[in-house]
């Protein structure tokens, strides 16, 4: 797999699709590398014309891991961060925005279409304000502005998230804890593929599950704090897609964000949590499809 340096860093990429086609980049969500994009969603955007970028986020997958000595108690800095008070972090949602920024210069790419999930989702929205003559459009799907009073879901599934497999270092184990976390953010309105759940589950376990990357990404979302102010500043054209029945970021988090975007559409989905399911492919990528284009347009 290619990688490009980006910001000072290495990071892992891969393209599919027509490369001189409109590129759209993909950022993925906490932890997660670029392989846990369902095929069929990547696919779905290459076969409408798009370039599609998907890349591991610094501390993940294949990318540079970030080393920064022993790392501060996680709950603490969730409750300093639900205080407004200051969280210290070995880098913020900025530094991972200029990373993107990094990756498009090396990719000879003047501006990109941006989709991203979760904290990808943040890190697409801080890109978007500090970057806009590199965004062609805006999609952020099941995230937050960093709103504290409603960005926090059920306490049980943020345990859930924050929970390590027995043994990092062991597939089998990966795989199940990822199962399990899945199980208990997904959709419930949509009908699970064991099969395929478990499949791409394993895809992340032998890529390289890194607990202690994970815990510095979260602390950048802590330490970026409320971000409303600067998505008050983005001007890209922005799609918010965000489900009812998220546990892990409530849906009133979504409509805070379309909230604070100028002129930023919101598509809610009933029944959808905190995944993407394969029976909402076709329909995700019909919406973020049609979004591009019109700001082509």
């Amino acid at each position: 797999m290619p990688t490009a340096t980006a910001n000072g860093l290495t990071l892992a990429y891969e393209a599919s699709g027509d490369p001189g086609a409109a590129p759209l980049v993909l950022m993925m969500g906490l932890g997660m590398p670029l392989v846990f994009w369902p095929d069929a969603f990547v696919e779905g955007l290459a076969a409408r014309g798009f370039r599609v970028v998907r890349f591991d986020n610094r501390d993940c997958g294949h990318s540079a891991k970030v080393h920064s000595g022993r790392l501060p108690n996680i709950p603490l800095a969730i409750g300093r961060s639900l205080l407004r008070l200051p969280v210290r972090a070995p880098y913020t949602l900025g530094d991972m925005a200029a990373d993107v920024a990094g990756l498009l210069d090396a990719l000879g790419l003047a501006r990109a279409h941006l989709v991203g999930v979760s904290m990808g989702g943040m890190i697409a929205q801080t890109m978007a304000a500090r970057y806009p003559q590199r965004v062609t459009s805006l999609t952020s799907i099941m995230s937050s502005s960093g709103n504290p009073r409603v960005s926090l879901g059920r306490m049980s599934v943020v345990r859930a998230v924050l929970r390590r497999p027995d043994d990092p270092s062991d597939v089998a184990a990966v795989i199940a804890h990822l199962v399990h976390l899945f199980g208990v953010i997904g959709s419930p309105g949509f009908a699970t593929d064991a099969e395929l759940l478990r499949r791409n589950c394993e895809r992340v376990a032998r890529r390289g599950y890194y607990p202690a990357g994970t815990a510095r990404q979260l602390l950048a979302i802590l330490a970026s704090g409320d971000r409303r102010r600067d998505l008050a500043k983005i001007r890209a054209p922005t799609l918010v897609i965000h489900g009812t029945h998220d546990p892990l970021l409530p849906v009133a988090a979504g409509r805070d964000t379309a909230e604070h975007i100028p002129g930023a559409k919101l598509m809610l989905i009933d029944g959808m949590g905190h995944d993407l399911p394969p029976a909402l492919t076709p329909r995700l990528v019909e919406a973020i499809t049609a979004h591009c284009r019109a700001a082509e347009a």
